[in-house]
């Protein structure tokens, strides 16, 4: 019944806070949580805590349930999926296969037992060697005044942050055997040819180049002494490595021109200056042939063992970088902490970086009696040896993880590959052909080279080697890099393996030498392609963003072999004819020689502004060796130089 005040009695229970839904004033402020919850009767707070109650319960007892009952229906679903595949592709039923695994496991096995056999007698050789009584050391340097700045030698102050940090901190300083010392026999010194004195013999075109690697060396010495990279434009240095690169890899070369002042000074450096435990990380490639390789050729060539010292130094800090499931080693690592790791672009490290660092380490195994060097770049050799290739050529990236090579990867013997082939063949006779299994490998990498890469361009059949894209698809690419092949080939032809290995240096020598001569500044381009069609008129294509020069070694190397090996004077015209061209389009008055933007452009071909350090390392020294008349001078027969122009000596005990 309604009354007279027209209301009607009821009740209402709202549930939920409301008052961002339902607001019928303008002016009204937003209500906190607490109040809201503080303004509900007890019966609402009841359903609510009730309702909360529930859904704990539900998220903590069936959600479980359910997701274990759907990963046991996925597990069997792909075990199901599985067993099918393989069903579906077990062309030869499972024991056949597993039989096959096991064949292909033992044939493996064999190979690597056989090579570290030749290793293990290598090795056991070299411990019976007598060390011969030091000859004179060098007269005392007189060091250049360089002030106390030395950028990029900061000693790192910092604690290890875990435990990889510790493994490799442990491999840089390995613990001591207190009985490891008694079983350790360094290998006798080589027996070393004066060149200080035999520098006092040279030719009329060994003066002009010597000349040249003074202008260079006085301008590094001015301008960026102690640092790693000279900029003769600007008159300013850069650190690479933070190691003082360009003196440290110019030792050597040094040496070798007879410039015992200059050895004196650089010396000096190396013993009171010269710092790897420095904050920064390293590409464990580049700094091996240049830094390490080059300290190791001082210390031959000089016996001086502050070379040897550091350069043990140098190995000890390495090797982290082997710390892989795979064995094949990480591209970079800190030289102070150890951390090694990955290059910053990518995954893979490149094929021949991993694979163009054992002629080093074997040495380094050789003069320090530390057989842990040699044997884990054997192991990486060996792993490499025993991945598929396709006609013993390989693809230019590798995974420091799983092993592999990267699938459809381009296979090429300029950047990435070059010194992969390389190192194949000058493992073998750093050992005295002991190491069969490299030369074998070499050989059907030659020979795929001449069936997959090598074609002849257009009007006039020059020989070249290209590339396979993807592992698959031709292209007529050549780097300047692939130079260094045609002195390769002939070295391994003088070591016996036939003279089409010769005829195949020849021919490739003499596109290299077009590649510099068809130019207006003759000087090569970094790259070039080669024209393959039919009627074409001109060989070579070079494109606007390869024309630059840096200086490269690679076809003046190939020179000096070739001309050693032959006796053909035409190698020092061609020879002579680049250095010309170096004169005259790289050199600064003032300030050393720089790379060029372009061999094309005679009026203004432009600076770079940077000397790379492998020009006073391997093309002056080249050069230099390629017009002496002393076959005793770095003999093949005594040497084999590794790939930044560093002679080791041979292993024939």
């Amino acid at each position: 019944m309604i009354g007279q005040t027209g209301r009607k009695d009821f009740s209402a229970i709202t549930l939920g806070f409301g008052s961002e839904d339902y607001n019928n004033s303008k002016g009204r402020r937003r209500q906190s949580p607490i109040r809201v919850w503080n303004r509900l009767s007890r019966l609402q707070r009841s359903i609510i805590c009730l309702m909360l109650a529930v859904g704990t319960i539900c998220a903590v007892y069936i959600i479980p349930v359910i997701y274990r009952d759907l990963s046991t229906v996925d597990d069997l679903d792909i075990s199901r999926r599985r067993i099918t595949k393989d069903n579906d592709h077990d062309l030869f039923g499972i024991k056949d296969r597993i039989q096959l695994d096991k064949d292909k496991q033992a044939k493996l096995q064999e190979l690597k037992n056989k090579a570290r056999f030749q290793l293990q007698g290598i090795m056991a050789q070299v411990k019976a060697d007598i060390q011969p009584k030091d000859p004179p050391g060098l007269e005392a340097p007189v060091p250049p005044d360089t002030g106390d700045n030395q950028e990029g030698q900061d000693v790192l102050q910092q604690p290890i942050a875990d435990e990889d940090d510790k493994k490799a901190a442990e491999q840089i300083i390995p613990p001591v055997d207190e009985h490891e010392n008694d079983a350790k026999q360094p290998a006798a010194k080589t027996a070393r040819y004066d060149l200080f004195e035999a520098a006092k013999h040279q030719t009329e075109k060994q003066k002009a180049i010597v000349a040249a690697f003074l202008h260079a060396w006085n301008a590094y010495k001015k301008h960026s002494w102690g640092h790693d990279e000279l900029h003769p434009i600007s008159k300013t240095h850069s650190e690479w490595f933070g190691v003082g690169l360009t003196l440290v890899d110019s030792l050597d070369t040094i040496a070798i021109m007879g410039l015992r002042q200059e050895f004196d000074e650089a010396k000096e450096w190396v013993k009171t200056k010269l710092n790897f435990n420095v904050n920064r990380d390293v590409n464990l490639f580049e700094i091996t042939i240049r830094i390490l390789g080059s300290l190791l050729s001082a210390y031959h060539l000089s016996g001086e063992d502050i070379f040897k010292e550091k350069a043990i130094d140098l190995g000890n800090r390495l090797m982290p970088c082997f710390n892989t499931g795979s064995k094949v080693p990480y591209s970079d690592v800190n030289l102070a902490s150890g951390r090694a790791h990955a290059p910053r672009w990518g995954p893979d490290s490149s094929t021949s970086e991993v694979t163009t660092i054992q002629l080093e380490f074997r040495d380094l195994s050789r003069i320090s009696g530390e057989k842990k060097f040699e044997d884990i770049v054997h192991e990486v050799s060996m792993h490499v040896h025993s991945l598929p290739k396709t006609s013993g050529l390989v693809p230019i990236f590798i995974n420091a993880q799983s092993g592999n090579f990267r699938q459809s990867g381009t296979i090429t013997v300029g950047a990435r590959g070059d010194s992969y082939y390389e190192y194949l063949l000058k493992q073998w006779i750093q050992s005295g052909k002991k190491l069969d299994v490299f030369k074998e490998d070499y050989v059907e990498a030659i020979a795929g080279m001449k069936e997959k890469l090598v074609r002849r361009s257009e009007p006039s059949k020059l020989l070249f080697v290209g590339e396979l894209l993807s592992g698959r698809s031709f292209s007529p690419k050549m780097d300047h890099l692939v130079c260094f092949l045609g002195g390769t080939l002939a070295l391994g032809s003088y070591y016996g393996l036939g003279e089409d290995h010769m005829d195949f240096a020849k021919e490739l020598t003499h596109t290299c030498y077009q590649t510099y001569n068809k130019m207006p500044t003759k000087l090569s381009p970094e790259i070039t392609y080669f024209n393959m069609a039919p009627g074409a008129q001109d060989d070579l294509i070079v494109k606007p963003l390869d024309a630059h020069n840096l200086l490269r070694p690679e076809t003046v190397e190939s020179l000096l072999y070739l001309h050693r090996l032959t006796g053909d004077k035409k190698y020092r015209e061609w020879g002579w004819q680049i250095f010309q061209a170096f004169e005259k389009y790289t050199k600064i008055p003032d300030g050393g020689y720089s790379s060029i933007n372009n061999v094309k452009n005679m009026g203004s071909p432009g600076f770079k502004d940077k000397m790379e350090s492998f020009f006073l390392s391997e093309t002056l020294k080249y050069l230099y060796l390629l017009f002496s008349d002393d076959p005793k001078v770095i003999s093949f027969d005594d040497y084999v130089f590794n790939s930044e122009g560093h002679p080791l000596p041979i292993n024939w005990t």
